[in-house]
């Protein structure tokens, strides 16, 4: 049993416009059909600057908002949060959230540089920034979205950014727009688990995590309420549990492995063996096989799926997960 009814997200592929994967067009009329598409409860984005290029997250996102009415959007990973100015960041979100009606969700990350390609180290090198600062940078911004979506005349006083009796304006639709943090859960170096998983327990609305299994994300939603709970924190009840997933429907999975393989491949510059792939990281197969492959999620706690569909035929595989994999799903 699920904990609650599941949400589904739809993760654009902006990178795809790179690797010959996908178009502003198709991208824009996708999120359209999620729109009108009552099993899908969000369109997220992509995001990085210089690592791995690719059409800009916030752009992209202001297109969304314009095209489309009910789904939530926001960037499955905002890769580029501590190299971006929080003060101007934090402004660029409301306006956002204006835009969009009160639709956002911002999802904070400070970046990889391993297990994720690109160009991580020229990236920081060209902003000036140390990368062993990224995790403070990505709190003070969280710290400052949080704050002027929810205040007027804001003072900030961090390592990092400092500012007085600041008001953004116009005021978003959410007051505090809702944010989430990207950790995962990763027992082969505790301590840098342990600082973050402390993190998305002391400032997230909800956590996002890339990669997982049941027993992953069982074990790090454990963690999380034990550290909200020495915090003196309650976590509320809508507390979300995010999981950016990999797909590729097809009745002989070998085939399925292979395009997704070769999709992510050209997507991250990494060939990821099978094993990793379809332990910890794709749903493949018939319908019956993904939608199998999900619930297992589900059932451990994961309450808002980000899927990705892995594949070069984006419209194809959009149109069966929409129609043949999510639908099994709903009815349990």
């Amino acid at each position: 049993m699920t904990q609650r009814n599941a949400r589904f997200g739809l993760l654009l592929t902006n990178r795809g416009v790179m690797i010959g994967a996908s178009n502003v067009n198709e991208m824009l009329s996708m999120a359209q059909q999620a729109d009108r598409a009552e099993v899908w409860a969000s369109v997220w984005v992509g995001d990085s600057i210089l690592a791995k290029p690719r059409v800009d997250a916030l752009v992209l996102l202001g297109a969304l908002a314009a095209v489309t009415k009910r789904v939530r959007i926001g960037p499955a990973c905002f890769a580029s949060t501590p190299l971006r100015p929080p003060l101007l960041l934090a402004y660029q979100w409301c306006s956002l959230d204006v835009l969009s009606g009160g639709r956002t969700i911002f999802i904070a990350c400070q970046g990889r540089n391993v297990h994720g390609g690109g160009k991580f180290n020229e990236e920081y090198e060209a902003f000036h920034i140390d990368p062993a600062t990224r995790s403070k940078r990505m709190e003070e911004a969280v710290e400052i979205l949080r704050l002027l979506s929810s205040q007027e005349q804001v003072s900030y006083e961090g390592v990092y950014t400092q500012f007085r009796n600041v008001t953004v304006q116009p005021r978003p639709i959410q007051q505090p727009v809702p944010v989430w943090i990207v950790s995962d859960f990763n027992l082969s170096r505790p301590k840098l688990m342990e600082r973050a998983m402390r993190r998305v327990a002391k400032f997230a609305d909800g956590w996002m995590t890339a990669v997982g299994t049941p027993e992953t994300i069982a074990a790090g939603l454990q963690s999380i309420r034990q550290y909200a709970e020495e915090e003196g924190r309650v976590l509320p009840t809508d507390f979300e549990v995010g999981l950016t997933y990999n797909i590729h429907v097809n009745e002989d999975r070998d085939a399925a492995y292979e395009e997704s393989r070769e999709f992510l491949k050209r997507y991250y510059g990494e060939d990821y063996p099978r094993e990793f792939l379809e332990n910890y990281w794709l749903a493949s197969g018939s319908p019956e096989q993904c939608a199998e492959r999900l619930q297992t999620l589900l059932d451990a706690g994961v309450t808002h799926p980000i899927l990705r569909i892995t594949g070069f035929e984006q419209q194809r595989q959009f149109e069966r997960i929409t129609s043949e994999v999510l639908p099994l799903l709903q009815a349990k």
